[in-house]
């Protein structure tokens, strides 16, 4: 019953991302250009959106569906490690054209030569998983 909830989410998340434009390559590159506010707008709300939830589950100590406590320990700081993840995020991408929730919804919408960019992102995760040992952190 629980992966049927989370398929449902999955498929409200996905259309209300493909309605709102956030998987669409023009508003994508509209926003790598600094010509529209619409990506900003999106990604600023779902930011604030995000604040205030993790703040709520804090404050509030709700736990999760399974009873167990809730742990939400603080990031490491390191300048270096955020700046490159970060640069290597923009890059994917800005030549992708699709972040990765975006790219499922695009998937599911017909753009089939999304398929080797997912590819490409479950390559690099698994590298990633590999080499994460001998990586500076």
């Amino acid at each position: 019953m629980r992966y049927i909830t989370y398929l449902v989410i999955g498929i409200f998340f996905g259309v209300i991302m493909y309605k709102s434009e956030a998987a669409s390559w023009f508003r994508i590159y509209e926003m790598f250009q600094f010509g529209s506010f619409h990506m900003y707008g999106i990604i600023g709300s779902a930011l604030v959106i995000g604040v205030i939830g993790v703040q709520v589950i804090k404050r509030n100590n709700i736990k999760p569906l399974d009873g167990s406590e809730m742990s939400l320990k603080p990031k490491n700081k390191s300048v270096a490690r955020y700046l490159l993840g970060g640069i290597l995020f923009g890059l994917g991408w800005a030549l992708a054209g699709a972040c990765p929730g975006p790219m499922y919804v695009l998937a599911g919408s017909g753009y089939i030569s999304i398929l080797i960019v997912i590819f490409g992102a479950i390559a690099g995760t698994f590298l990633y998983g590999i080499l994460r040992d001998k990586l500076p952190h």
